[in-house]
């Protein structure tokens, strides 16, 4: 009889491997997957993680293009690792990210024509105040009136989206732009357009960002007494009300860093590699990001090397859907299925397998 037995305390051998196993398990699944759809799984693996960085075909637009996927993921799950550690389960990263972007683009349009060394920081500010605001809603709402802050956060991007469009279709619609959806492109606007720090290397003001706040949420989670107190609040709620622990501040604490980054990742985004807001702006980092946060098993430095990995599905994924005719469809479902076997692998961090009297360890 095969059962599971609750450890005294979670493996910290598994606590590493999971990751690993995970992506391994959804490179076997992904193959056979991919083999259905009459495929070659081995080459479609290699087309989505090798190509990428050694194919000399394709290597030299890949590589920098690592930097530009991965930093909005980065961010925006730095910000959710802040709520999950502390049990504060912000899950409409996406709207927050949607509504970062109108605001920052907003206020660089609103200077337009004027060329200002200002303009950008406050398209930054205005980024970041946007998410963090679209973020108090479910925040404030928990707090007063004991929602649901993943039901909230949630529909709240559907709403986003319905804005989007708005703004692509009305308010923020270029005109001179015949009618067309969408923003004026902001790439043709020097002092609103994020550009490369070093040509050709993929590297803007959003990478940079996204350093920084791997760095910060290492120093808050390590060092300081907050990050004490989102520790305790997740992984003990009854002790941590007893500690002093404030709820309240703390829930609005972590939904508004998480609306902060998440917006300010859409204004990175929105100024330089989309370039407008348009009604297809938005891509799904939000929601992807909830998979770069565990992959990383919510720590920073974990979360940096999940998010280069999960860019490199997107890339990789591309090439695959170009040169192979892999259904886009498909790459979201091998995507997914990396949350998949790593909530299913993760079972084994806290439990062992028991076959009668004998344990897997």
């Amino acid at each position: 009889m095969i059962t599971l037995e609750k450890r005294p305390q979670p493996s910290k051998l598994w606590t590493a491997i999971t990751p690993v196993l995970a992506v391994i398990a959804t490179m076997i699944a992904g193959g056979f997957m991919f083999a259905i759809l009459g495929k070659d799984p081995f080459e479609a693996i290699r087309t989505i993680f090798w190509d990428p960085l050694f194919n000399e075909q394709f290597a030299a637009f890949s590589r920098p293009q690592l930097l530009v996927k991965a930093a909005p993921l980065i961010l925006i799950a730095i910000g959710l690792s802040v709520g999950f550690r502390a049990g504060v389960w912000n899950i409409g990263a996406e709207g927050q990210y949607i509504i970062g972007a109108i605001c920052g683009a907003a206020v660089g349009l609103a200077f337009y024509p004027t060329e200002s060394f200002f303009i950008f920081p406050l398209m930054v500010i205005a980024g970041a105040l946007g998410g963090l605001a679209w973020a108090m809603i479910p925040g404030i709402l928990k707090v007063k009136f004991h929602t649901n802050e993943i039901l909230v956060s949630l529909l709240l991007v559907y709403v986003a989206e319905f804005i989007l469009a708005s703004m692509a279709l009305g308010t923020l619609r270029n005109p001179e732009g015949n009618g067309f959806p969408g923003s004026r492109n902001l790439k043709e606007y020097p002092s609103a357009f994020n550009a490369e720090l070093l040509p050709g290397s993929g590297a803007h003001w959003g990478v940079v960002a996204a350093i920084v706040a791997v760095i910060f949420a290492y120093v808050l989670f390590s060092k300081h007494m907050m990050g004490f107190h989102i520790r305790l609040a997740g992984q003990a709620p009854k002790a941590a009300r007893f500690g002093g622990v404030e709820p309240a501040r703390l829930i609005l604490f972590c939904l508004g860093v998480s609306g902060m980054l998440a917006g300010m990742a859409g204004l990175f985004e929105v100024s330089g590699p989309a370039g407008q807001i348009s009604i297809d702006f938005n891509v799904g980092y939000g929601f992807t990001a909830i998979i770069v946060a565990f992959l990383g098993r919510l720590n920073p430095f974990g979360i940096l090397l999940a998010g280069l990995l999960m860019a490199l599905t997107y890339i990789g994924g591309e090439l695959a859907s170009f040169m192979l005719g892999v259904p886009t469809a498909a790459i979201q479902a091998f995507q997914g299925m990396l949350l998949f076997f790593l909530l299913a692998v993760d079972v084994l961090t806290n439990y062992r397998i028991r076959f009668g009297k004998r344990g897997i360890a």
